[in-house]
């Protein structure tokens, strides 16, 4: 799986070094045998922002693309789109991307992060909830999709410039961040501004053995 992500990454416009960083010598061992680059972080980080961060410390670069190692389907043109504003314009500090809800269920997850925006394309916000919430519409419908009341989802790839990466990973966890276990709410907490791209490409994660049967069953079909 990480190689499949490794290989998509790598595919993109404007991506010139791909770097899997880990704390697990297995991952690494797994990462040399095909010819990937790996370094090895400590093994006391809180999340995978925290790790990033320890392994951009130690890179030459202006802007980071953080590309979860669960996206095995990950498209290279979603990476390209999420990092066009930054390298047009440098003073947006991070950027992300959304694409519609195709579903109430979807809407209704928990596990299905949304995200709203303003007229700038920055984000208001994130959250688990279902939100917004469309208060004319007294059903949910099969006649009415969320994707067109432009409700969205977000698609956890990050963009971050460098030197704003380091200062947000040596913030405190915010209190939203806490309730929602949503890191990006630190960024917009703390007053920093988060471009998020709309695309129309969904990559499939894998965060469990029903995804992975999912993730399987497409790579089947597709080839």
């Amino acid at each position: 799986m990480i190689q499949r992500v490794y290989e998509q990454t790598a595919q993109a416009v404007g991506v010139d070094r791909v770097v899997v960083a880990t704390d697990d010598i297995r991952i690494a061992e797994e990462v040399s045998g095909f010819g990937g680059e790996v370094q090895m972080t400590r093994a006391d980080h809180a999340t995978g922002t925290d790790r990033l961060a320890e392994v951009t410390a130690r890179l030459d670069t202006d802007l980071v693309i953080n590309v979860q190692g669960d996206e095995p389907l990950i498209d290279p043109r979603m990476i390209e789109a999420a990092v066009a504003p930054l390298a047009a314009d440098a003073r947006i500090p991070m950027g992300t991307l959304k694409t519609p809800l195709l579903s109430w269920d979807e809407y209704r997850d928990p596990n299905v992060v949304k995200v709203v925006t303003d007229g700038r394309g920055l984000a208001l916000y994130f959250s688990r909830a279902p939100i917004p919430y469309p208060r004319d519409l007294a059903v949910e419908t099969a006649e009415v999709q969320p994707s067109s009341l432009g409700l969205f989802r977000h698609v956890g790839l990050y963009v971050y410039r460098k030197d704003f990466l380091l200062k947000f990973a040596a913030l405190p966890a915010s209190p939203l961040e806490k309730l929602e276990k949503l890191e990006q709410l630190r960024a917009l907490e703390n007053g920093y501004a988060i471009r998020v791209v709309e695309t129309d490409l969904v990559s499939l994660g894998v965060d469990t053995p029903d995804d992975l049967m999912r993730v399987e069953a497409y790579l089947r079909e597709h080839g």
